[in-house]
């Protein structure tokens, strides 16, 4: 992290963390010959607080004769200026404040075993990779994270050692905040089944992280080696799939292609069966041999008008798309993984007849395991391309919309421990089928 000569800048809230980080780099600074200083942000968030806090860590470095300097912002101003939340628009803020005080130096935060055990929770639960469970990286480009295996409990008998109060953010007591939620009712749980659990998952952090590198690594090269110019990668069948999902990724990103998990999951399928995809507008993926290659194919064809045909158990048609419908006992299921292109649901929850349709104006739906119902139009908006929206498959019985294609199923018909007989349905495209 450091060699003789550094300049450190420290992230100084005034907090716990904080405070040890300074102090302990402080002491250290003629024995690993580094030149230490401070740097706190005011949000202007929490009017006093947030001004004894500033006090608070001015106070202290002049105490300690290091060197400070304060950045104030209105972050609540800055947030609707860039559309943005304001937890979001503080982040953004802070970084950007640091990055222009530590050009040529070190940043040290203040992030602890703690931390990256929340992280890696907060990341499990909403979805991620390898890379997010590898948890808080201990050094990132100019930013070094000295605490980064230290416990909050040794932090505070670190202080309380030494006679060192500190302050405490309001913010951080309330669960307003999802990491907050975390910290106050999931790890207390966890730590009962093991007591060592922020080592554990350091160890496991780190372990993650080796094998992202190197993960990381084998793609460059597999990259690399498969590129034939921008628009095009081959080979991509030969690869082992942690790789080939890699390749993917960057082949998008490069192309300037929105990332998601089931982009991803349709793009490996037509990799492995031939096929193409629509990615965004009259861009499209085209997949053969192994090979994947962005087309373009303009849209010629007027608007889909509105159509709505029954459906029945077997094979349905709906535009160029088959719709498979299949009963079936729950027993024969259970355990059973689908294909992506399959949904599940409970039989005896239909209201009447199915029909196949297309969407309408003024659509709603509650999703399944969700308390709301979301506008379906919105909901498109959010996981869908403009140009594929009039022609998405929606499922629907006497009661409602009970399946929409690309969003999900509705919770009244999901299934639960009563169910006894299934239906699942199936819709293929001619895109994604095999050239």
């Amino acid at each position: 992290m450091l060699k003789k000569g550094d300049h450190v800048v420290t992230a100084l809230s005034g907090g716990a963390d904080s405070v040890c980080l300074l102090l302990a780099l402080n002491e250290l600074r003629e024995e690993l010959g580094i030149k230490v200083s401070a740097l706190h942000v005011n949000h202007c968030l929490r009017g006093k607080e947030s001004d004894r806090d500033e006090a608070f860590c001015r106070d202290l470095c002049e105490r300690l004769s290091v060197p400070f300097v304060c950045g104030r912002f209105d972050v609540n101003a800055e947030a609707e200026k860039m559309k943005m939340s304001t937890e979001l628009a503080a982040r953004e803020i802070r970084y950007r404040f640091f990055a222009e005080q530590t050009h040529g130096k070190k940043l040290a935060t203040a992030h602890n075993a703690n931390d990256n055990a929340e992280t890696v929770i907060f990341n499990l639960t909403r979805g991620t990779g390898t890379k997010g469970i590898a948890g808080i990286p201990p050094v990132r480009d100019n930013i070094i994270r000295p605490l980064l295996g230290v416990t909050r409990n040794e932090i505070e008998a670190f202080l309380a050692k030494r006679g060192q109060d500190f302050v405490t953010d309001s913010t951080n007591l309330s669960d307003d905040y999802t990491r907050n939620t975390i910290r106050h009712n999931v790890i207390p749980v966890l730590e009962k089944i093991n007591p060592a659990l922020f080592r554990t998952i350091l160890a496991d952090s780190e372990n993650f992280r080796t094998d992202n590198n190197f993960i990381e690594l084998e793609a460059g090269k597999a990259f690399d080696s498969g590129s034939s110019g921008k628009d095009t990668i081959c080979g991509l069948d030969k690869l082992h799939p942690a790789v080939r999902r890699r390749c993917t990724v960057r082949f998008l990103s490069e192309n300037g292609i929105e990332v998601n998990s089931r982009r991803i999951a349709d793009l490996e399928k037509a990799v492995l069966c031939g096929g193409k995809i629509n990615l965004k507008g009259d861009i499209y993926a085209e997949a053969r041999d192994g090979c994947l290659r962005l087309v373009t194919i303009p849209k010629t064809k007027e608007k889909t008008g509105h159509i709505c045909v029954k459906a029945g158990e077997g094979e349905n048609r709906f535009l160029t798309k088959t719709v498979t419908l299949t009963y079936a006992d729950r027993e024969e299921y259970e355990g059973r993984t689908l294909p992506a292109d399959t949904v599940m649901i409970d039989a005896g929850c239909i209201d009447g007849e199915i029909v196949l349709r297309n969407r309408l104006p003024g659509d709603r739906i509650k999703l399944e395991n969700r308390n709301f119902t979301s506008s379906v139009k919105k909901l498109l908006n959010t996981c869908t391309e403009a140009t594929e929206r009039d022609s998405l498959c929606f499922a629907a019985d006497e009661t409602g919309i009970i399946f929409i294609e690309k969003a999900g199923t509705a919770d009244r018909v999901k299934i639960t421990n009563s169910t006894k007989k299934i239906l699942l349905i199936k819709v293929v495209c001619e895109e994604t089928m095999k050239l």
